[in-house]
């Protein structure tokens, strides 16, 4: 494996690369752009959908769970591994492979009959996920001009932006219209416009120096891991021989991948990474800060269908402020955490978030929008504007710089466990029953113990934050035009000025 680029850009190519101005350089952006939206909507409309689809399959909640997570086992497990894959065969060949692997689990999610055919078509889309969601940015880093490749970052990052504000809206009205099927039967036509874009109009591009094996053991290990820890947290309740198995298994089969880590020559996660205090403290604010993140939007959309009576598509539209504000204030913050230092961000976007989430409490059986939920969003928006930018920021700048793709590649992976995680482990530890969202009195009380949960989250994140995060040398750095969920998707960097970012 290559090691400065397992997971989001790469290398500057030899040649002088494709001009932005150009027809050429419009097509890579609109492929990468297409590429990345149809993972990052998939990841904003489902929520929607989830009490449709429990309704219209029978579906307990362990079955809710699973539709969200069976993705995210996949994708945070594999998605290392699917940025050396694009190194190593081409990046365009891997994310077009990554396309067709989305749109095909994409379209079995579309037809599934039962809830097992579809969870098992969301760990499909997730491995699609894990290929084209690294080569989306590395297409831009390894085909456009240098001097051009700012820009074109600015267009990508600012065209995610508009998806992830418009993901949770669509997810509505197609659940209230045609129905929840097209929230995943959406994502074929736009691969299919994808592809041939792809193919035509984009460039192959390698890194030359990748060698080694890669480590497909780890990522198996890893997605592995995860999928039985995950198992025996939302099925907990049974108490049965199975469960206390898979969560043996799960504790085990971590202490394996941490040993194949250490003792292989080619790790996908090195360890000697985390000797840098800053990438390792940031980190574990990203596993408190997104695990209360990943547990907020997969409640609190069900909040507000179960128990507020609101529709899918006003229940999307409800998370639109957070997203607007991120989408205009993401850039100002992150020039403010460069001047200022990440300490204080990194402590006060959490407290705020905070602040929102205890603000959502308020949320009950007829609430209003503008009185109840409005105000809860935009205290949650201003803490997501203070943290995000800041966070992706100095994980990229607390590494070496030529180690900058496999820090972020890393912090991306542990947000998405965490998310992966709080999703299991919430409803258990609030205390919901299977058929909790099918009750309102029950699911709003459930509700009220989960956020304060996802409070106590964010306070440790903001004390981890506070005790440990410092002020780094200067380095990479995100950049000026990237405003949009940067943790959580590939966080771009200014462009390299060198053969080695």
């Amino acid at each position: 494996m290559s090691d400065p680029v397992p997971g989001t850009e790469e290398r500057v190519p030899a040649g002088p690369g494709v001009k932005l101005s150009s027809a050429q350089g419009r097509w890579i952006v609109a492929a990468t752009v297409l590429g990345s939206t149809m993972a990052l909507l998939d990841s904003t409309v489902v929520n929607v959908a989830l009490p449709r689809i429990g309704e219209d399959l029978g579906a307990d909640l362990a079955v809710l769970q699973w539709t969200v997570n069976a993705y995210l086992v996949t994708l945070a497990g594999l998605i290392l591994v699917g940025g050396a894959l694009g190194d190593r065969f081409g990046r365009r060949r891997i994310f077009v492979i990554g396309v067709l692997w989305f749109a095909a689990g994409s379209l079995l999610c579309g037809i599934a009959p039962n809830a097992g055919v579809l969870i098992a078509a969301r760990a499909l889309q997730g491995v699609g996920g894990a290929l084209l969601t690294p080569g989306s940015l590395a297409l831009i880093q390894g085909s456009i001009a240098a001097d051009d490749r700012a820009r074109a970052v600015g267009l990508w990052s600012g065209f995610g932006g508009v998806g992830a504000a418009v993901g949770p809206f669509l997810g509505g009205w197609l659940v209230d219209g045609p129905g929840w099927r097209w929230v995943f039967l959406l994502n074929v036509p736009v691969a299919a416009v994808c592809v041939p874009i792809a193919l035509r109009h984009v460039p192959e591009s390698r890194d030359p120096q990748a060698h080694g094996r890669f480590d497909v053991l780890g990522g198996v290990l890893g997605a592995a891991a995860l999928a039985l820890l995950t198992y025996a947290l939302i099925e907990a309740r049974s108490g049965s021989p199975l469960v206390i198995a898979s969560a043996v298994g799960g504790v085990l089969l971590s202490a394996v991948f941490v040993y194949v880590e250490r003792h292989r020559s080619d790790p996908m996660l090195p360890p000697d990474i985390f000797s840098s205090r800053q990438f390792t403290s940031v980190n574990i604010v990203t596993l408190f800060v997104y695990a209360a993140f990943g547990g907020f939007f997969f409640l609190v959309v069900l909040q507000l269908q179960v128990v507020s009576g609101f529709s899918a598509l006003a229940a999307g539209a409800s998370l639109l402020p957070a997203t607007a504000l991120m989408l205009l204030l993401s850039a100002r913050s992150g020039a403010l955490g460069e001047k200022i230092g990440p300490r204080i961000p990194l402590t006060v976007g959490p407290l705020l978030c905070a602040a929102g989430m205890l603000l959502m409490l308020r949320v009950g059986p007829q609430a209003s929008y503008v009185k109840d939920v409005l105000p809860a969003m935009v205290v949650m928006g201003m803490g997501m504007v203070a943290l995000v930018a800041p966070l992706t920021a100095t994980v990229l700048s607390s590494v070496d710089p030529g180690r900058a793709g496999l820090a972020s590649g890393i912090n991306n992976a542990a947000a998405r466990a965490a998310g992966l995680l709080a999703v299991a482990a919430l409803p258990l530890l609030a205390g919901m029953g299977p058929d909790a969202y099918r009750s309102a009195t029950e699911f709003d009380a459930a509700f009220g113990r989960a956020m304060l949960w996802c409070v106590g989250l964010l306070l440790a994140g903001a004390a981890v934050a506070w005790t440990t995060v410092r002020k780094p040398a200067p380095g990479p750095r995100c950049h000026p035009e990237c405003h949009t969920f940067c943790a959580t998707t590939a966080p771009p960097l200014e462009p390299p000025r060198t053969a080695k970012p």
